[in-house]
């Protein structure tokens, strides 16, 4: 098996797969959302309660042994709960009162510090080099986005359902959201032309972040990232334009490094998929991107060759996220449940832990040809204490 990973920044709408209308006919209200879908195992429900529990005494963030008993089962209907954002009245200085009076993850004993993350937290049988350099990577590329602004244009409901969408009814608060999302494919322009080696160009050829916007000698010489992250998250251009990301944001020390302008590339509601497309012009920012994306590909090639024939053994899924708009987090847990969208586009519920923040996280499983690896993200979480991702490829 051959992995490849799309790098080109031409990916349109109009060649990728969409939600097949008969997959949003059917909604379930949150407050009945223990999972009302066609499981052929229920009582596994019943393990989720636990998880967290074993192995305590040696280390709170070992993997539980429950977590290796969950099986997979297909799934008819669409996944709605409770979206992840957080939300903040006092911005930055309340987050942190948000992380410790959490009620969904008490102590948050299943999140892994990244700068803490080790092979030992990895589950049994999976404590590899290889793995381990690829979840680190990944948690390089992890950014928090804020967003200060509530498009107008927000729909009420998700589409099909009386589901309400989130903060449709909040347009004119302008509170700090927090999420989740991923850099991928860097690109270093000067005077509009790509510099990797690739053809390609852009028909400006002066830098136009926020810094270049109002000067009159703005750079010739700038990168270019995308951001994967959910569409409730960051819903439009409206939204985008007061959105800023938090990079390198490992510890609660971190020196605060951010990007402020970016602008949305591709948003679709019902696959709960944003892209966002920034730009800096800083060298030493842009060229760390650059190194960072580049390690990751040659890992991510190599891990993915590795576990594809195991995957179905091990259905190891984990996540890197900002629990909280806190500082960046490593979640292991397993996918349980397959809703298939189309005819080879996917949505799932997974054990990994999530929290408010963790909305558009990227959502690994372990050995799965994603090679548009940035499609699957996180959407929410049900009552049951099931998670769940958006729609993305999982072949």
């Amino acid at each position: 098996m051959s992995c490849k990973r799309k790098t080109q920044t031409d990916r349109t709408v109009s060649k990728r797969h969409k939600t097949e209308k008969n997959s949003t006919d059917l909604c379930f209200p949150q407050d009945t959302c223990r999972l009302n879908v066609c499981l052929k195992d229920q009582t596994d429900l019943a393990d989720l309660s636990s998880l967290g529990n074993e192995n305590q005494d040696t280390d709170p963030h070992h993997f539980t042994s429950d977590q290796s008993k969950v099986q997979s089962d297909e799934v008819e209907g669409p996944l709605i709960g409770d979206h992840e954002t957080q939300e903040s009245e006092g911005g930055e200085a309340d987050l942190h009162k948000y992380l410790v009076g959490c009620e969904k993850n008490p102590g948050h004993s299943q999140f892994i510090p990244v700068e803490t993350f080790t092979l030992k937290h990895l589950p049994e049988g999976v404590q590899d080099s290889d793995l381990y350099e690829y979840i680190k990577a990944i948690a390089d590329l992890t950014v928090r986005v804020d967003v200060r602004r509530i498009s107008p244009d927000r729909p009420k409901f998700w589409p099909k359902t009386t589901q309400p969408y989130p903060f449709s009814k909040m347009i004119v608060r302008r509170n700090l959201r927090t999420g989740s999302g991923s850099v991928w494919d860097v690109n270093k322009f000067q005077d509009g032309v790509r510099q990797d080696g690739v053809y390609g160009g852009t028909d400006y050829t002066k830098c136009w972040c926020r810094k270049c916007e109002g000067s009159n000698s703005p750079s010739n010489v700038w990168w270019e990232f995308h951001v994967a992250t959910a569409t409730h998250v960051v819903f439009d251009d409206i939204e985008a334009n007061h959105t800023s990301l938090r990079l390198f944001y490992d510890r609660d020390d971190s020196p605060v490094v951010s990007v402020d302008k970016v602008s949305v590339r591709y948003v679709n509601i019902e696959e709960d998929l944003c892209w966002l497309n920034c730009v800096t012009c800083d060298k030493t920012l842009g060229n760390k991107l650059m190194g960072m994306d580049k390690h990751f590909v040659k890992v991510w090639k190599e891990v993915c060759n590795k576990y594809f024939d195991s995957r179905s053994e091990h259905k190891l899924t984990f996540i890197v996220s900002h629990p909280h708009g806190c500082s960046k987090q490593v979640s292991v847990g397993q996918w349980k449940d397959r809703l298939k969208v189309g005819d080879s586009r996917s949505k799932l519920t997974y054990t990994t832990c999530t929290c408010p923040g963790s909305s558009g996280a990227h959502v690994h499983c372990l050995g799965y040809d994603d090679w548009t690896w940035s499609d699957l993200v996180h959407s929410g979480s049900f009552k049951s204490g099931l998670n769940y991702s958006g729609v993305g490829l999982f072949m």
